[in-house]
Formats: structure tokens, sequence, C-alpha cells
């Protein structure tokens, strides 16, 4: 986040261009974007161009964090420059071009050089989007620039589901869409059968994978009243989440906002409700055990006549907007060993 900096500084610094696909708006932020998507299970190229120092001061050092998912990553050497990385162990496996892989580059830094406040210069590394990253997610590179004089962190991240448009500081971004040809050959996971609670039909119900560390799961399923009176779900639970919050999701001057519901869900007579991304959802929080794409999770969900009800969570990729799977692309990538 940028330290000591004044609003009006910030706007006239413009220090920062990741030129990678991403997914923030140029108004409000100071990482402009060229490239807006990028596709799973391919190579990625990234280049940061640093377009401005710091009130003046020349750029000694850049630095951008590789996310949980994004593997292989590599840094491409520069004249004058001194590179430096940090290799970690991923969360779990992914597959590469060469087999499977369990560790990696997490960090690259370029520093010792000087670049004047009043030139551009490229730092490019390139690494590749695993298979952890369905169509529809968002991948976050924070990124940091130092000068010899003040320095600025790019490293905000929107709450799952909301915008970065109201961020001071927002990490560049990356949207992942399907590779080209690759709708076709989409895979569904296999969906939990229905669940029937009294007059409560519960129907595919789902969650979304989640990256190392994370604290918080979003989970979704519809549910349909069958029956003449009303209802309320009112909780939900997994053996990997510490509690649940039922939320609502709502736009407020283009700006997305979540907020627990009071009192629970109501589930009015005949009718069906769909918690799904972008609106009503189950919040699971203080995670203890992350959550794989592929894996069934058993849990349970309480409603105020029907009562507590056992179900079976799919895990779907993180940042999915469905209980499907993505299978493998098929795309070309450089070899760079």
């Amino acid at each position: 986040m940028p330290r000591s900096r004044s609003r009006a500084s910030l706007r006239a610094a413009l220090p920062l261009v990741l030129i990678g696909p991403a997914l923030v708006s140029s108004a409000a932020a100071h990482a402009v974007l060229e490239r807006k998507e990028a596709a799973p299970n391919a190579a990625y190229r990234g280049v940061l161009q640093i377009m401005h120092g710091c009130d003046g001061h020349p750029t000694t050092r850049v630095s951008v964090t590789i996310p949980e998912g994004v593997t292989g990553a590599k840094p491409m050497p520069k004249p004058g420059w001194t590179i430096e990385t940090v290799k970690s162990a991923y969360a779990r496996a992914y597959p590469s071009f060469h087999g499977q892989v369990s560790e990696g580059v997490t960090r690259i830094t370029w520093s010792g050089g000087s670049l004047p406040d009043d030139q551009v210069d490229e730092f490019t590394f390139f690494a590749r989007i695993s298979d952890a990253f369905a169509p529809g997610a968002t991948i976050h590179f924070p990124v940091e620039q130092d000068c010899t004089e003040g320095s600025y962190r790019w490293s905000e991240v929107p709450a799952e589901g909301a915008s970065a448009r109201g961020l001071k500081a927002p990490a560049p971004a990356v949207r992942i869409v399907a590779a080209a040809g690759a709708a076709s050959q989409t895979m569904q996971a296999p969906a939990a059968p229905a669940t029937k609670a009294g007059a409560i039909a519960i129907e595919t119900p789902w969650l979304r994978a989640t990256p190392g560390g994370a604290k918080v799961a979003g989970g979704y399923v519809t549910l349909r009243n069958t029956g003449t009176e009303p209802d309320r779900l009112t909780g939900a639970a997994i053996p990997q989440a510490g509690r649940a919050e039922i939320h609502s999701m709502t736009h407020e001057g283009g700006v997305m906002k979540m907020a627990p519901v009071e009192g629970g869900l109501t589930l009015a007579p005949g009718t069906s409700v769909a918690l799904k991304p972008g609106g009503y959802h189950l919040m699971f929080l203080d995670l203890k055990d992350g959550l794989k794409a592929g894996e069934t999770v058993a849990g349970t969900l309480t409603f105020e006549r029907a009562g507590t009800v056992p179900v079976s969570f799919t895990v779907a990729p993180i940042g999915a907007q469905g209980p499907g799977t993505a299978a493998p692309g098929s795309g070309g990538h450089p070899h760079h060993h």
C-alpha cells in the first residue's frame, strides 16, 4: 500500500503498469493492464512496466508475489539488476508440462538497478496457470515498488465476489477464461443427488476450492420449498470451518457489497431460492483446512422447520461459477527450463 503519500500525489505518480491479464479499473487503480485474460493449464507471460518513480525519486527495487496455483515461475534477467527468488512448498501438487510439481518460486525481486523517474522499463517473468483455476476466477499478483525515497504497495485484494473499485491500492489481477475451443471439452463434476427434508428439496450443494492459507470459503445450493408452510434456512456447517453465515450480495453505486442475512433466509411455499455466486450464498469462516477441487465434503444445512439435514458438498475449482470442473486445456507452451 502506498506509504506516506497524499491522494493527490498518488494520482500524479501512476507508478506501475502490469502488462498481463487483469480486472482492475484503470480509473481507480495505479496498475493499468494490457492483457485482461488468461487460460487455465497454459503458459503465462507477465510484464511489469514501471512508468514513474516515487515523487521524482528513482526506482531501485521491484518485487512481485506469485500466488498459489501459479506454478513454475521464472524471471527474465535484466542488465544492471540483481534477481532474487524465494521458493516455497505449494499447498498441493500441480500438474506441469513435465509431470507434477509440489514447490516453486513464490516471489521474484529485481533490485540494485536505478530507473529514473522520467524513464520507463519492464520486468518480465514466465509462469503457468495451473488447473486450480476455472474460468471466472480472478488471480491477484501483489506488487512492491521501492525507490531511493518512498515506496508503493499494490496489495489490496477485494473480498470474494466484491469489486476492487473501492480499494485504494488494489493488487494487479488476472481474469481466467476458457481456452479457445475448450468449451466443448468442459466436463461436469458429478453432482450430489438431491436431498429431501420434509417439504424442502436440497439440490446441488457445492463449495469453491480455496487457495493455500485461505480462511473463508463460499458455499452454494438450490433450495425448493414444495410444501404449504414457509421455512427458513438458519445455518450450515462443514468440518473444515469454525462457523458459517448466510450472506447476501448487493450492488450499490456500481460497488458489490456483502452482508450477513440476519435471522436466516426465508423459503416461501412453492418457491425456489438459488444460493449462487453474486447472490445469496453461504460463507464458511475460520477454515482449519483448505478445500481442494474434486473433493466431496460432508456437511449440514439447518432449517427452522425441517431441522438439521446432512448434505454432501462437491468442491469445484477456485473461482468456479458452478459445480462443473473444467477439463485440462491443451494449449501450447514455451519450454522455459
